[in-house]
């Protein structure tokens, strides 16, 4: 970077967003790290669909981009379609929070001057800010930071900001357009939101009897209703907890496979309270300020767990967690362990 060109007013900023949505809810400080630092900037996030609508009522950016061109190196007409569509916007500067070498050819095909992205995938020759990724031990563990530091590395910020926690800045208006289509649905409240699956893999997943016995015992305190949530796939796996949860006397409706992303962020922020894995589910409920259970074993909630003082993390230490690893080789031990009075428990001290 040439000295004096972090206080370049740029008019335009790009912003590539990553493709999960676990990820693209830790780098909300980030973007609101560069609208703190180019408020009068115009700032776009060019976003997949499946995530595009977390951005949707964030005030650091003015608008999204919605990028449907197939990954990899598939769908080249669509992609140089893009490109140019980005070229007549005349962006200066574009920040590449996604890792992938597809990002950074983009935007060099957009002729976009300043490309600012981490040096991995074989990309760092399109781009003219190359940063090196930060090695073990120098910035925080919480991934929220690990975008962060792009930007200051690459002397856009001067130094890592206070972040505590994560926050959707519509969240109060998500709340309300929640609790509104929960009457519709003929949900009443309180309404404990259950997410049972985890799209990584098998391993970040608790046992479907633990929710059902976790859910059953908080409903039954708070006298609540319990939503399932889950994708199209997990649709089966939620009407199997929701039919025991149902056998014992308790509300459950599931809504697998039947949301959008924005109507789960509604439906979510309306919730008294959220019991999940490590997922792009928990993310949200947890950034939305509802009281968030997670249940994690193979993940390490240091690194992507959720943030702030509603927030709770349960799990039980084991030799071999957290292992990263999509499927368990042996026995699922760090999940098997965690009991549903432990989640329960958690759950019950947050609600008081």
């Amino acid at each position: 970077m040439l000295v004096g060109e972090a206080s370049i007013p740029y008019s335009k900023i790009l912003i590539r967003a990553t493709n999960w949505v676990g990820d693209a809810v830790m780098s909300l400080p980030a973007l609101a790290a560069v609208r703190c630092r180019f408020p009068d900037s115009e700032i776009v996030v060019l976003a997949r669909p499946w995530v595009a609508d977390i951005y949707a009522g964030e005030t650091s950016i003015d608008r999204v981009i919605r990028y449907h061109a197939a990954g990899g190196l598939r769908d080249w007409r669509a992609k140089w379609k893009l490109a140019r569509e980005l070229r007549g916007e005349r962006f200066d500067c574009a920040i590449l929070l996604q890792n992938a070498f597809e990002a950074a050819l983009l935007a060099r095909l957009a002729g976009i001057p300043r490309r600012i992205g981490y040096d991995r995938d074989g990309r760092g020759w399109l781009l003219t800010d190359p940063v090196a990724v930060p090695k073990a031990g120098e910035i925080p563990r919480h991934e929220r930071f690990y975008y962060l530091e792009l930007l200051r590395r690459s002397g856009l910020i001067d130094a890592l900001p206070a972040s505590e926690q994560i926050r959707l800045d519509g969240a109060g208006l998500a709340a309300g357009r929640g609790s509104s289509r929960f009457a519709e649905l003929g949900i009443a409240p309180p309404v404990i939101g259950v997410s049972p699956g985890a799209a990584y893999g098998g391993a970040k997943r608790w046992m479907a009897e633990s929710f059902v016995e976790a859910a059953c015992r908080i409903a039954g305190q708070q006298l609540a209703s319990v939503a399932l949530f889950g994708s199209e796939s997990e649709r089966s796996l939620c009407e199997s907890i929701g039919e025991s949860i149902r056998a014992r006397g308790t509300p459950a409706a599931n809504l697998a496979g039947k949301t959008t992303l924005r109507e789960f962020i509604d439906l979510a922020a309306a919730c008294r309270l959220f019991l999940t894995n490590d997922s792009g589910a928990m993310h949200i409920a947890s950034a939305a300020g509802v009281r968030t259970v997670a249940v994690f074993g193979a993940t390490d909630e240091f690194a992507t767990g959720p943030t702030g003082p509603l927030a709770r993390v349960v799990r039980q230490n084991v030799d071999c967690s957290p292992c990263l690893l999509r499927e368990c080789p042996i026995d699922h031990r760090c999940m098997t362990r965690v009991t549903p009075d432990q989640v329960a428990g958690a759950a019950l001290e947050l609600l008081r």
